[in-house]
């Protein structure tokens, strides 16, 4: 069997399954026990494929049908062009996501640096160690609840970034703070937001996500309503609130930031053109 054939039979096992990027994740997989690039496959695609790479790309597969994240195997996921450590303690960053950090990166540019900014729900640190990487001026501090997901987040900063570039706090959102002195330019926020009852609808691979990171309470929006009623402390005067959410909750949420004193309420639509970050000013 040629690295082509293993590909293409391997794609369609996994389409077979109902995996949305089989060829995607069939090449991942095969170029991860091969310990080469993707891109390198194209060269490679011809040559025969020995017996033990084989049976561990077999293995690799079979992991991916049995509903593990590509992601989850590979042990890495890209995300705003950085290569971040992921495992099941974390959520795995996705591409919607990096609107998140886009909307901040303008956002920043409001203000004097050093701004300051709070990432809350870090998970495996994605937003907060992309904003500060995009802006190095930035004093960023980030908090989660999940001590494993706070220790993923500090392993990625260590090989992303310049020792003490970020300070980490583990707790329950703002209560993670203590009595730091906090007021923020910026916060950030990619908080669960998955009603608790769609949970069990999620794909497979979701569903092997940590749930807390996943599960937003009865309408999904429970995590999202303390941050809001709690930023104003934690904001300076005309500081933003910039958060993550599902685009059907998008009214709603305008809705509490406004009932909080918020202003300038702003969406900022992903990469399929559906709101996806929500920007509120306190002042």
């Amino acid at each position: 069997m040629t690295v082509r054939e293993a590909i293409a039979e391997g794609s369609a096992a996994l389409a077979a399954a109902g995996i949305e990027t089989p060829g995607l994740d069939a090449s991942l997989l095969l170029a991860e026990v091969l310990g080469i690039s993707r891109s390198s496959l194209i060269t490679a695609a011809p040559q025969p494929l020995a017996g033990e790479s084989s049976a561990a790309y077999n293995g690799l597969i079979k992991r991916r049908l049995a509903g593990e994240c590509a992601a989850y195997i590979l042990g890495r996921k890209e995300f705003y062009g950085l290569d971040f450590q992921v495992n099941p303690s974390v959520l795995v960053p996705r591409p919607d996501t990096e609107t998140l950090v886009e909307a901040a990166v303008g956002e920043l540019a409001n203000y004097s640096p050093p701004a300051r900014l709070i990432d809350l729900c870090t998970g495996c640190g994605a937003v907060a160690i992309a904003l500060k990487h995009a802006v190095p001026e930035t004093e960023v501090w980030a908090t989660d609840i999940s001590a494993e997901a706070l220790d993923t987040a500090k392993a990625n900063a260590g090989r992303l970034l310049p020792p003490g570039s970020i300070r980490f706090f583990n707790g329950d959102l703002f209560d993670a703070l203590n009595n730091e002195p906090s007021p923020a330019s910026i916060i950030t926020g990619n908080p669960p937001y998955i009603p608790s009852a769609e949970i069990a609808a999620l794909s497979p691979e979701v569903r092997t996500e940590p749930v807390i990171a996943l599960d937003g309470g009865g309408d999904g929006l429970e995590i999202i309503r303390r941050i809001i009623a709690r930023a104003p402390d934690f904001l300076c005067s005309g500081g933003a609130l910039l958060l993550e959410a599902d685009p059907r909750q998008m009214e709603r949420i305008a809705v509490l930031l406004r009932q909080a004193g918020f202003t300038g309420i702003q969406t900022r639509k992903d990469l399929s053109g559906k709101p996806r970050v929500i920007t509120g000013k306190f002042f």
